[in-house]
């Protein structure tokens, strides 16, 4: 006869900081997990203090007070299934990334991370010191091989657990999208037919600073074969069975969902960043300055559906430049979304400050001085209500505008946020007509077109001057995307451009324009990470830096 026993894997969003209330999470799970004979509940990487933590969690007041949290919440949950859980662990007169066995009324036992994560916004090295190797877990008749996150890339680690006894590898996790989801996969499907194992991997849900936490969460039985697969995004509590045979334990066959297209992976991504950015700094409601544009129509689109129509201020700020049709565009973005709109000429404002510089620049014929001067204005105005009104400014800045400094500092680039920072301005072409032509339960905002097709196929243009257009500081962005792909994404030369095909005076250009525009990045609003090379946590630049690719 088969021995049985139950998991309930926990796939949650936590709250950094927020000790008590992920304890109480976790204790909603467990009572869960008892409910339905569960004989041991796992919960994610660094769970009881929230993922990506970073320096807080090794701050000695901290993890003290979460190991208390934790023997607190291990003396509540006697009757029941055991926790794994993530969290702080002070030990040794250092600070570790450490998974607690719970049971019987206290901590019983710690797993340390020995590989900790050393690049990126996830950044664990100067957080947490490895920690010392540790042997199987046992929790009834199941021994457990627990690797956190990135020990599951040591094959290594994985052969000394089976050696030592460990029936099944569990590896509780707090990854990112934009990370190489195809390789993770493969690495864990290697621990697998390596060591003959069944292996569970559990990630955890939400948006943290410039984090999202992706869930999709899986299990792979012995060879490799996918047992089961938890959503993309979502918040999930799974009951696993394992079954025991004469060769071993298996994962009982479950629900494998299948991921969204990649557009939607990207949308869901902004609006789940941006939702638990707001939501987990105590912030309702959230302001935009919009243009009549595709970047600012998406980002206020991203904020209806992440914080509801009722939540998000739009406001359109106009100079002599603006075309009519981006004003009637801007209202109509606007009515259609449901939000409320205002309208607050800046006309009068520059006029004034032109006065009031005019002897300074006497003698001087007008330049890029007075375009900033205009998106300056439009800062301060915006600013102004956000501070009145309790209001977030979300800015609008697209990843093609960040590389190259297309864009104000104190201007353009004012706000709390950037929900599209890591889009790429072709991208978010494709995302404005994804979400005319689909709705999810997930979005608050309306469903139908919400952006007019005029504002996707109309030439963009920051409209400082008369009849400008994008593309006359530019190359188009079909040009130039690909090239800031081959500089920044692939970390390629101006070399590899040409190889690609692309003409090499405008590929040095375009280098040229990334390298200098670094200084405005670092002073840029946060936003959710998308790809594997994100400015914010990705790259890791000098400010200051006379390089520049021989050309």
């Amino acid at each position: 006869m088969s021995e049985r026993f139950r998991l309930t894997l926990a796939q949650l969003n936590p709250t950094v900081g927020d000790l008590a209330g992920n304890a109480q999470a976790a204790r909603l799970a467990w009572q869960a997990a008892r409910a339905e004979g569960a004989d041991l509940l796992v919960l994610p990487e660094m769970f009881i203090a929230g993922g990506g933590a970073r320096d807080l969690a090794a701050r000695p007041a901290f993890s003290a007070q979460a190991g208390r949290v934790l023997a607190a919440l291990a003396a509540e949950c006697v009757e029941g299934p055991a926790i794994l859980v993530g969290g702080p662990w002070s030990g040794e007169g250092a600070v570790f990334n450490g998974c607690f066995l719970l049971s019987g009324g206290g901590i019983r036992h710690v797993v340390g991370k020995r590989h900790l994560q050393g690049a990126g916004g996830h950044d664990e090295s100067p957080s947490f010191a490895p920690a010392p190797v540790s042997g199987p877990l046992a929790v009834g008749p199941l021994r457990i091989g627990c690797l956190i996150g990135a020990d599951a890339t040591d094959g290594e680690a994985a052969e000394t657990l089976l050696e030592t006894g460990a029936g099944i590898l569990i590896v509780p996790d707090c990854a990112t999208y934009g990370e190489d989801r195809e390789l993770r996969l493969n690495r864990m499907v290697a621990r697998v037919v390596e060591t003959g194992l069944p292996l569970i991997w559990l990630n955890m849900t939400g948006g943290q600073d410039n984090l999202v936490f992706e869930g999709g969460s899986f299990g792979l039985n012995p060879g490799g074969a996918l047992a089961l697969r938890m959503p993309l995004f979502d918040d999930a509590l799974v009951h696993v069975d394992l079954e025991h045979e004469g060769d071993g334990w298996r994962i009982a066959q479950g629900e494998r969902h299948r991921f969204p297209d990649p557009l939607e992976q990207d949308y869901r991504a902004m609006v789940t960043g941006l939702r638990d950015y707001m939501g987990k700094s105590g912030l309702a409601r959230a302001l935009i300055g919009l243009s009549g544009g595709l970047d600012s129509a998406l980002v206020a689109t991203i904020a209806v559906d992440a914080l509801g129509a009722e939540n998000l201020r739009c406001v359109m700020l106009p100079s002599e430049y603006t075309a009519q049709g981006s004003l009637e565009d801007a209202a109509a973005v606007a009515a259609a979304l449901g939000c409320r709109s205002d309208l607050m000429p800046i006309t009068a404002a520059q006029g004034a400050v032109t006065q009031t510089l005019a002897p300074l620049f006497a003698g001087r014929a007008p330049d890029l001085t007075e375009e900033n001067i205009q998106a300056r204005l439009r800062g301060l105005l915006l600013m102004a209500i956000a501070n009145k009104f309790g209001e977030m400014l979300l800015t609008t800045g697209n990843k093609s505008e960040l590389a190259v400094g297309y864009c104000t500092i104190y201007g353009d680039m004012a706000g709390g946020y950037d929900p599209i920072c890591d889009l790429y301005k072709t991208r978010a072409f494709d995302i404005c007509r994804w979400r005319n032509e689909n709705h999810r339960p997930w979005m608050r905002g309306p469903a139908g077109i919400v952006i007019p097709e005029r504002v996707i196929s109309k030439p963009p243009s920051a409209e400082l001057r008369p009849d400008q257009k994008d593309s006359d500081s530019l190359p188009d962005y079909r040009l130039l995307d690909p090239m800031l792909e081959i500089l920044v994404g692939q970390e390629g030369s101006v070399a590899d451009c040409v190889a690609a095909g692309f003409d090499q005076t405008t590929a040095e250009r375009v280098a040229r324009l990334v390298a200098m525009s670094e200084w405005k990045r670092y002073q840029a609003a946060p936003g959710p990470r998308l790809s594997a090379r994100p400015f914010a946590g990705g790259r890791a630049y000098p400010l200051v830096n006379r390089w520049r690719e021989a050309e």
